[in-house]
C-alpha cells in the first residue's frame, strides 16, 4: 500500500502540461477544485472528468501511475461514499432497522466519491509533471503580495515544497523499516484495527528519528551552501508566461465556467 503512493514524486517530460508556467497550473488546480466542487449533475461531472482525462493524455503520464495513486484513497473513496449514502434524506430505496440508504443518498455517495478521486487525480497531475523548484518559484511568486505584509513568503514556499519532496522519500524510509521489523517477526496484517495500530508503534520510532536526522542533514548542507532564505536572491530560470500559458489559462478557465454554468443554471 505504500509503495501506491506517488504524491510528490516528479516524471519529467516535454508535454504541454509539463511546459506550462508552475503558476498557472497552481492556479488551475484551485479554480479546478472550486469548479469540481460546485458540480452537481451527471453533465457537469462527464465535463470535469473529461478535463482531467483529457490532461493526461496530453502530460503522457501513464495511466497505472494515475491508479496506482488513487489505489492509496480506496477506502477514503468508500468511506465518504457509503456516509452520503446513509445520511442523505430522500425518497427510500432500502431500509434495515437504523440503516436507510436513499435515491438521493446513492446519487450524493456516488457524486462525492467521484469528486474525491478527480481532486486527488489533479493534485497528483500538478506534481507528476511540475518539479519541486518550479513548484517552489511558482508558489512564491503567487504569495508575493504577502511580503508587503512582512510575511515570509519564500521561505513558507519553500517549507512547503520540502514537505512535498519528502513524501516519496520517508514513504521509502517507512517500507524498508517495516520490511526490517517483519523480518524479525512483527506482524502488520492479522488482527482488529486496534492490534495493528498497536504493531505500528515499533515503526513510527526509528521512523521519526530517521526524519530529525534528514531534517538535520538538509538544514546542515543548505547553511554550508550559504542559504539565507528569500533577501536578495536570484534565480537560475526565471519564470515568464508565454503563449502557451495564454491558451492554457484560457483552456481551463472555459472548462471550469462550462462546469459550473451546467450545474447551477441548468441543473445538469
Amino acid at each position: 500500500m505504500l509503495k501506491d503512493i506517488t504524491l510528490g514524486q516528479y516524471f519529467p517530460g516535454k508535454s504541454a502540461v509539463h511546459r506550462l508556467d508552475p503558476r498557472v497550473k497552481l492556479l488551475a488546480l484551485i479554480v479546478y477544485i472550486v469548479a469540481l466542487f460546485m458540480a452537481g449533475g451527471a453533465v457537469s461531472y462527464a465535463i470535469a472528468t473529461a478535463f482531467v482525462v483529457a490532461a493526461i493524455a496530453i502530460s503522457g503520464i501513464k495511466p497505472k501511475l494515475i491508479l496506482k495513486s488513487l489505489k492509496a484513497i480506496i477506502f477514503i473513496v468508500l468511506f465518504t461514499a457509503v456516509l452520503n449514502m446513509l445520511y442523505t434524506p430522500g425518497d427510500v430505496l432500502f431500509s434495515v432497522w437504523i440503516i436507510r440508504i436513499t435515491k438521493q443518498g446513492i446519487y450524493n455517495g456516488f457524486g462525492m466519491g467521484l469528486r474525491v478521486i478527480l481532486l486527488v487525480t489533479a493534485s497528483a497531475l500538478l506534481t507528476y509533471t511540475t518539479s519541486p523548484m518550479a513548484l517552489t518559484d511558482g508558489l512564491e511568486s503567487l504569495l508575493s503580495p504577502l511580503k508587503k505584509l512582512r510575511i515570509p513568503v519564500h521561505e513558507f514556499a519553500m517549507m512547503m515544497t520540502i514537505a512535498l519532496r519528502f513524501i516519496p522519500t520517508l514513504i521509502e524510509e517507512t517500507d524498508k523499516i517495516m520490511s526490517a521489523q517483519k523480518a524479525r517477526g512483527a506482524d502488520f496484517e492479522s488482527g482488529n484495527i486496534i492490534k495493528r495500530a498497536k504493531a505500528l508503534i515499533p515503526v513510527l520510532i526509528p521512523l521519526f528519528v530517521s526524519s530529525f536526522r534528514r531534517a538535520d542533514e538538509l538544514a546542515t548542507a543548505m547553511e554550508c551552501r550559504l542559504y539565507h532564505g528569500g533577501s536578495n536572491r536570484t534565480r537560475l530560470n526565471v519564470l515568464r508566461y508565454g503563449r502557451l500559458d495564454g491558451i492554457g489559462a484560457l483552456v481551463i478557465a472555459m472548462v471550469c465556467a462550462a462546469v459550473i454554468v451546467v450545474s447551477k443554471v441548468f441543473g445538469l
